[in-house]
């Protein structure tokens, strides 16, 4: 018999991703990122050492960074072990988060691998000669990014901005991995439960999808008239906003806009409703603002399970998942999306890189959506190994 061994979930994740196994062995002869530098600000989880190991088999130098409170020590202490250079702590400090961002930024990398738009929006008050350019992964992050086309004037390629990204990780993965994440921070059921979502893009679809296909009541709130139409005619309820705020037992957000639920909505909020958030950034639901009105007489804080029940003076109460940060990297034994939806999004980041190496993208693909012939080869590449 052959000798057994003890694995990690990050070789798990590593024999699982076998399209980026593919590019890692076609980048370990071509080497599009010899002598190159490549800084990371994405969430450190076992998926993305794959990517990481990746990008350096095409010759890249990598230096790392999380986002806020995703960073998992344990892919922080195996980064190291392989030689990389990590500045990520597990924080919700924006203080503490920004220092690991400058520290990134210090050693002067030639490509940005950014989540959210932190590295290329404190780049661009500090711009460096060498710089090439990179990608961004998220919504927020173009949305956030856009208004600074001008400074940067650099090739950034938007990967959210991908029909793969959309629908093999927004919709069909974000989806649910929010619905497992309910499941998992709660232990509750979702059968009959009355769900709100909000916002009707990729990452709305899925969540809407998987709750009713869980036997939940689903209603789905957003601002745009032609999606609001199209949730109703996908048969889901559009009620108006504070109907489907009063009737929620769960209320997700997954906008990616700041100030969706706020103290404004203290009144309309049902006594044990459950909040959670799957936009990028912790600004959908107003926590802070929570915390602090004087509407609220106590926070009752499940510590391990990162639970906390907000207190009303009028006897009601509900409760906040994570702080409401992503609630699907949050909480305990945070996985993310699926292996293979990060396998194709993360190809998709190792291709985009290598053609903002190869310095044939001008100034004017700035903040921009993935070209349509990467997508093409990542598809195809995909389906070969699937058939």
């Amino acid at each position: 018999m052959d000798q057994s061994s003890s694995l990690s979930r990050i070789d798990w994740v590593a024999r699982s991703c076998r399209l980026l196994a593919a590019t890692a062995a076609e980048f370990r002869d071509t080497k599009p990122f010899a002598g190159l530098t490549i800084g990371t600000g994405i969430h450190l989880e076992p998926k993305t050492v794959a990517l990481l190991m990746t990008l350096r088999a095409g010759g890249a130098d990598l230096v790392c960074t999380g986002n806020l409170n995703s960073t998992q020590p344990e892919t922080v202490d195996y980064l190291r072990a392989q030689g990389i250079k990590v500045f990520a702590t597990q924080t919700r400090d924006a203080e503490e988060h920004g220092a690991s961002l400058d520290a990134i930024l210090a050693e002067k990398p030639d490509l940005l691998l950014d989540n959210g738009g932190d590295l290329f929006a404190r780049a661009a008050d500090k711009l460096y000669a060498n710089l090439l350019g990179g990608t961004e992964e998220t919504t927020s992050g173009r949305t956030r990014l856009m208004p600074m086309r001008d400074k940067l004037n650099m090739p950034i390629l938007v990967i959210n901005d991908s029909p793969i990204k959309q629908f093999a990780e927004n919709r069909h993965a974000v989806g649910q991995s929010m619905f497992e994440s309910y499941l998992r921070f709660t232990n509750r059921s979702t059968n009959g439960k009355r769900v709100t979502v909000f916002g009707y893009g990729a990452c709305g679809k899925g969540t809407a999808a998987c709750f009713r296909n869980a036997f939940s009541a689903v209603s789905v709130v957003d601002i745009d008239p032609v999606t609001t139409l199209e949730a109703h005619l996908d048969g889901f309820s559009t009620r108006l906003r504070d109907a489907a705020i009063r009737s929620a037992d769960v209320l997700v957000t997954v906008t990616g806009y700041p100030d969706i639920i706020t103290v404004a909505d203290l009144p309309l909020i049902k006594d044990g409703a459950i909040l959670m958030n799957g936009g990028h950034f912790p600004h959908e639901i107003d926590v802070e603002g929570f915390r602090s009105s004087p509407d609220v007489v106590g926070v009752d804080r499940y510590e391990a399970e990162q639970i906390e029940t907000v207190r009303m003076r009028d006897g009601r109460a509900f409760h906040i998942l994570g702080g409401g940060h992503m609630a699907n990297l949050a909480g305990p034994r945070p996985l993310g999306n699926t292996v293979e939806s990060m396998d194709l999004g993360f190809a998709l980041q190792a291709r985009c890189l290598e053609r903002v190496a190869k310095g044939n993208l001008g100034k004017e693909a700035c903040v921009i959506p993935v070209p349509a012939d990467i997508d093409a080869m990542v598809a195809s590449a995909y389906l070969d190994l699937a058939r």
